[in-house]
């Protein structure tokens, strides 16, 4: 009886898993956070990702908004009191209507 181990998924396969989703609509931002700055330190972060959230969703006139683990990971680089000024952010939406907020491509 041999077990089957999950099988890590490397960037390149990543990538073009992303590629498969049908894109209807992609668009590039800057996202500024300024105002998360004028709140107390140890909120910021959590604060940041709300801001993203709702920027996006006013921008692309959605409900949902599912933010990447790149981006995730990015604002949240420097830890909770220190979130990144400004982001640049690639949002796609899908033909079911999902918006999906990454990082721009390098090209």
């Amino acid at each position: 009886m041999s077990e089957e181990k999950p099988v890590k998924m490397d960037e390149a396969e990543e990538e073009r898993e992303e590629e498969e989703v049908e894109v209807v609509e992609e668009r590039l931002y800057t996202f500024p956070f300024r105002k998360v700055w004028a709140t107390p330190r140890g909120k910021r972060t959590p604060r940041a990702v709300r801001m993203l959230k709702e920027y996006v969703r006013r921008h692309m006139k959605v409900d949902t908004v599912i933010i990447s683990n790149e981006i995730n990971e990015q604002i949240w680089s420097r830890g909770i009191s220190k979130p990144p000024r400004s982001l640049k952010i690639r949002v796609v939406k899908d033909k079911e209507g999902k918006v999906i907020v990454y990082p721009p491509k390098v090209e």
